[in-house]
C-alpha cells in the first residue's frame, strides 16, 4: 500500500520548516538505534545515518528529519509535541520517549495496578507534552465492577475521556481507533502488565508476544523493549512504549497546575502568597477541605508532585548546594545529639 506524506502525519506545521527549493527529503523516524534511525517516506523505509557530530539518542520515535541523497540526516524539524521524562537516578537530563504524538493513551487495568496517583502523574506528562490525554482501563472483561474504576478515573479532571476496554473485542478496539484517525499518532503508556502489547496487536494486527502477570499484585514483565512507530488498521500511527516503573517529572509546573486546577484556583484566595496549605491562618485550601469541597488526599499528592518537580528542575549546581546544605544540617543535628548524651 502506497502512502502519502499526509498519511505519515506530515502537516503545514512541518512544511513551513522546509524551504521550497530544499533538495532534502523528509522522513518520519520509526525507530532509533545506536548510530542510525529508521525513517519512513512514501517510498518506504530507509536506514538513515547520523552526521559525525550527532548521535541517534538525540532523536525520538515520531520525529521528522530531513536527509540528503546519501540518506544521512541533515537536521531534525521542530516537534509539535514531545513526551519526555526526567532521566533515572541522580541524572539531571531528560529521556526522550516519543514525539509528534496527538493522543496519549494512558493505560491501566481494572485490578490492583489501578493507581490514582500514577494516573495524575501521567496526566501531568500529557499536558506538559502537548498531547490530548485519554485514560484507557484495560481488562474490563475480567472485572466485576468496571463502573467503579471508570468513576474514579473520570473524577480526575472535568470531561476526562475514559475508555473501558476488552482488548479482544473488535468493537472496543474500534472505539480506540476512532480517537486516532488516518495520519494522526497515538502513544500507549503505562506500567508493565496492563495489556499494552495486546492492545497494540489488536490495533495494528501484529502478533507480538505477550507475557502473564503476577496474580498477587497484578504486576507484569516488560514485553515491549523498544519504541516503534507502526501503522494501525485505520491508517493512524501507534507508538507502543516499554512499561515504566517510575515517571519522574521535570519542569512540569504548569502541567501539574492544570491537573490540580481546583487546588490552584482556591489557593489564589489564601491570605499569604507563600501559603503551604498546612496550618497557616487564612488558608483557603484548608478551609475548602474542612468544608468538604476539596479532597485532602489529593492535596497531599499535589504537594508531593510540586516538591518533586521543584527538586528535579534544579540545575546541577543548585542541586549540589541544596544537598550540601542538607548534609550540614544533618551533621549539626547528629553532633547536638551526641553532646546531649555525654552530658
Amino acid at each position: 500500500m502506497s502512502l502519502t506524506y499526509s498519511d505519515l502525519g506530515w502537516s503545514p506545521f512541518f512544511q513551513q520548516q522546509q524551504d521550497a527549493d530544499c533538495p532534502l527529503t523528509p522522513f518520519r523516524v520509526s525507530s532509533v538505534h545506536r548510530s542510525s534511525v529508521a525513517g519512513l517516506s512514501p517510498d518506504g523505509s530507509e536506514r538513515l545515518t547520523m552526521p559525525p557530530d550527532q548521535i541517534a539518542s538525540g532523536f525520538a520515535v515520531g520525529d521528522w528529519v530531513l536527509a540528503d541523497a546519501d540518506l544521512q540526516v541533515v537536521r531534525a524539524l521542530e516537534r509539535q509535541s514531545t513526551i519526555r521524562r526526567k532521566s533515572a537516578g541522580s541524572q539531571v537530563g531528560r529521556q526522550l520517549i516519543a514525539s509528534n504524538v496527538d493522543v496519549l493513551m494512558i493505560t491501566t487495568s481494572c485490578n490492583d495496578d489501578f493507581n490514582i496517583a500514577r494516573l495524575e502523574r501521567y496526566l501531568a506528562l500529557a499536558h506538559q507534552s502537548g498531547c490530548f490525554p485519554i485514560v484507557v482501563l484495560t481488562k474490563a472483561d475480567t472485572c466485576d465492577d468496571v463502573d467503579a474504576y471508570r468513576t474514579k478515573a473520570e473524577a480526575l479532571a472535568p470531561q476526562q475521556v475514559v475508555l473501558t476496554i476488552n482488548a479482544h473485542d473488535p468493537d472496543d478496539l474500534q472505539t480506540m481507533l476512532n480517537w486516532c484517525p488516518n495520519g494522526k499518532t497515538t502513544a500507549l503508556v503505562g506500567s508493565s502488565g496492563v495489556g499494552k502489547t495486546t492492545l497494540a496487536n489488536g490495533l495494528t494486527q501484529r502478533n507480538d508476544a505477550t507475557a502473564a502477570i503476577r496474580e498477587s499484585d497484578a504486576r507484569g514483565r516488560h514485553t515491549t523493549t523498544a519504541r516503534h512507530l507502526r501503522r494501525m488498521t485505520n491508517g493512524g500511527w501507534l507508538i507502543d512504549t516499554p512499561g515504566m516503573r517510575s515517571l519522574p517529572l521535570k519542569d512540569a509546573g504548569d502541567a501539574i497546575e492544570t491537573v490540580y486546577a481546583e487546588f490552584h484556583e482556591v489557593a489564589q484566595n489564601c491570605k499569604f502568597s507563600n501559603c503551604e496549605h498546612k496550618s497557616e491562618p487564612g488558608c483557603a485550601v484548608q478551609a475548602a477541605i474542612q468544608a468538604g469541597e476539596l479532597d485532602p488526599d489529593r492535596l497531599q499528592r499535589w504537594q508531593k508532585l510540586q516538591r518533586e518537580d521543584e527538586y528535579n528542575s534544579l540545575t546541577v549546581a543548585q542541586a549540589r548546594r541544596k544537598d550540601k546544605k542538607f548534609g550540614k544540617m544533618v551533621r549539626s543535628v547528629t553532633k547536638g545529639k551526641k553532646r546531649k548524651r555525654r552530658s
